[in-house]
């Protein structure tokens, strides 16, 4: 076997996210690894000094044959409430665990909308993003997120509750605050679509949930999407592809995303709601499909089983191209990190492409 195949090439990302055949073998993909995960692999704790941890994620990404790292910026929208609870008891458990508050947010008023600190891209620091040319190997790049996506941050800052009313009660506020998202996520996109290393754009926004959309179809349409469309459109133009990470049950709006919004790839899947290979079988030939191996499977399987289940998805999904493995979602702390380095090792056996 060539060993080229497993020195990092990010083309074979790109061909894959831009469905343009089979590349060598099928590359591995994720949003992002819990800390846990990657000290669980690495065997010792994260540097605190910046550049020694960036040095420590190169190596985790390079030893596992990525062909890209994640790269990070500071942008974030403040003042969202949280909740915060006990970890559950896992192998990698990291004390806490926070979620978002969806009772309340900082918005509820055209008061709080003018009082508001919004961020701005002279708020952010993209060291990480730049530092990151200065180290990585000959085909390697980054990829890069939002500060959350337009949907998930219109809900971190009015509250999911208080959202369903004002969908109704005070449209004209829904829309000024969805306003000033998009266009923040816009001057970020402006920023990070300049950097050469930055072989793709992740647009993050969970839209649903087990069985529908977060808001009805209708208001997405109204509100979320002309501004997906647009983000899309500036990246395309800067020859940036762009991959939608969107957790939940999307079918109703699945053509919006592909042929009015032109995401490039798909990421974020769970057999409960469609197994990627069904996903690929029914929209492949428009749009990529990245990841898919259920997290239930992975953190629940013991490790033959998970191998021939991880086996049955790539012999599904990787004919023809436009698949990428990793997980439905993210590798969470809470997965056996054995369970994440077999899915990685049957991708080595049977993803490579004759």
């Amino acid at each position: 076997m060539s060993k080229s195949l497993w020195e990092p090439d990010f083309e074979r990302v790109r061909k894959v996210v831009l469905r343009e055949g089979e590349p060598d073998r099928v590359p591995f993909f994720e949003l992002f690894h819990d800390a846990e995960i990657m000290v669980a692999v690495m065997g010792r704790p994260a540097p605190a000094d910046p550049d020694a941890y960036r040095q420590w994620r190169l190596e985790f990404f390079t030893k596992l044959h990525y062909d890209y790292m994640n790269a990070y910026h500071t942008v974030s929208f403040p003042d969202v409430p949280t909740l915060v609870s006990e970890d559950t008891e896992v192998e990698q458990s990291r004390g806490k665990r926070g979620w978002e508050d969806e009772h309340n947010g900082p918005i509820g008023s055209w008061d709080d909308f003018e009082r508001y600190t919004w961020p701005t891209v002279s708020d952010a620091n993209f060291a990480d993003i730049e530092a990151c040319a200065n180290i990585l190997p000959d085909g390697m790049k980054v990829t890069v997120t939002l500060p959350g996506g337009v949907l998930e941050n219109l809900i971190r800052l009015i509250g999911f509750e208080p959202l369903c009313y004002a969908l109704i009660e005070q449209p004209d506020l829904v829309q000024a605050v969805v306003d000033k998202i998009g266009e923040t996520e816009l001057r970020m996109y402006e920023v990070l679509c300049q950097f050469d290393h930055v072989g793709l754009v992740w647009l993050n926004d969970d839209l649903g949930f087990k069985t529908q959309t977060m808001i009805g179809p209708n208001y997405l349409r109204q509100y979320v999407f002309p501004w997906h469309q647009r983000l899309v459109a500036y990246a395309h133009e800067h020859g940036k592809p762009v991959v939608l990470h969107a957790c939940g049950n999307l079918r109703e709006v699945y053509e919006d995303l592909i042929e009015f919004c032109r995401f490039d790839a798909k990421h974020s899947f769970e057999d409960v709601i469609q197994p990627v290979a069904e996903f690929k079988r029914q929209y492949g030939d428009r749009i990529a499909a990245m990841g898919g191996i259920d997290v239930g499977a992975l953190a629940r399987l013991d490790e033959t089983q998970l191998r021939q289940y991880v086996r049955q998805v790539i012999e599904a999904t990787a004919p023809g191209g436009g698949y990428a493995l990793g997980s439905g979602n993210t590798l969470a702390n809470y997965i056996p990190v054995g369970n994440f380095l077999a899915m990685l090792d049957e991708g080595r056996k049977v993803g490579v492409y004759s």
